[in-house]
C-alpha cells in the first residue's frame, strides 16, 4: 500500500524552518533503517546536537519492531486535532506520526534524524529548509533472508514487498544511497559521516 503523506501547519508560523537539519531515512523493509538508527544513535550519543525522533504508531511495540510509542485510532485522531504531530502519515494499514517537538529542535539548529515513509520526501521542503534524505538499500536475497527471519509474513508477501521496493528505488526521489547489505559497522560509519556533515551545515546556518 503506498503511504499517503499529509502535514499539518499551525497558523501564524513561518515555514519552511531553518537553522537545523532534518535527515530523513528512506528504505524498503529489511533494508536495517532501525538497526542503522540505532548503531548511529550510540555512536553520536554524547553529542547534543542529534535529536534521534521517537515515532508514534497505531500498532502496539513488539519485541521485533522499532521502539516506538502507542496511540490507538482514537487517541491518534485526538492528538492530530490538537496539533501535536510535526508530520504524519499512513501506510500498511496503520497510522505513523512525529511530535511537535521536532520543529523546535530543527528551530534550535539540531540534526534531527527519522525515519519517515517515502510519500513524505516532496513535502518535507515546504516544513524544513534543510533536508537530506538518505535512502538504505540492500541486495534482494538480503532483504528476502531479512524478512524471512521475521516470519511475519509468507513466500508470496515477501516477493510482493521486493518488487514493491524495486519499483521504489527505480522512482528514488535526489537521496543519499547507502547500501547496507553488509556488516552494520560499514553502512554505519557511512551513516555518521552524513551526520557530521549534516551538524556542519546546521552550524554555518546558526551565525547567518
Amino acid at each position: 500500500m503506498m503511504a499517503t503523506g499529509l502535514i499539518e501547519r499551525a497558523m501564524g508560523e513561518s515555514r519552511p524552518l531553518r537553522n537545523g537539519v532534518f535527515v530523513a531515512i528512506v528504505g524498503p523493509s529489511g533494508s536495517g533503517k532501525d538497526t542503522i538508527l540505532s548503531y548511529a544513535r550510540e555512536r553520536v550519543r554524547h553529542r547534543p546536537e542529534f535529536h534521534f525522533v521517537r515515532r508514534i504508531v497505531t500498532r502496539t511495540a513488539a519485541g521485533d519492531a522499532e521502539e516506538h510509542d502507542t496511540l490507538n485510532e482514537q487517541a491518534f485522531a485526538a492528538a492530530l486535532q490538537s496539533g501535536a504531530f510535526s508530520l504524519h502519515w499512513a501506510a500498511h494499514g496503520l497510522r505513523y506520526a512525529l511530535p511537535k517537538s521536532v520543529d523546535h529542535h530543527v528551530e534550535n539548529g539540531s540534526v534531527v534524524i527519522a525515519n519517515v515513509s517515502r510519500s513524505m520526501l516532496g513535502e518535507l521542503g515546504s516544513v524544513y529548509a534543510n533536508v537530506t534524505v538518505v535512502h538504505l538499500s540492500a541486495a534482494p536475497e538480503v532483504l528476502a533472508r531479512r524478512l524471512a527471519m521475521r516470519g511475519r509474513e509468507d513466500a508470496a508477501a515477501i516477493e510482493a514487498r521486493l518488487r514493491r521496493s524495486a519499483k521504489a528505488i527505480a522512482e528514488r526521489d535526489a537521496a543519499i544511497t547507502l547500501d547496507n547489505s553488509g556488516p552494520v559497522e560499514i553502512a554505519g560509519e557511512r551513516f555518521v559521516a552524513i551526520l557530521d556533515k549534516a551538524a556542519a551545515f546546521a552550524a554555518v546556518c546558526e551565525q547567518i
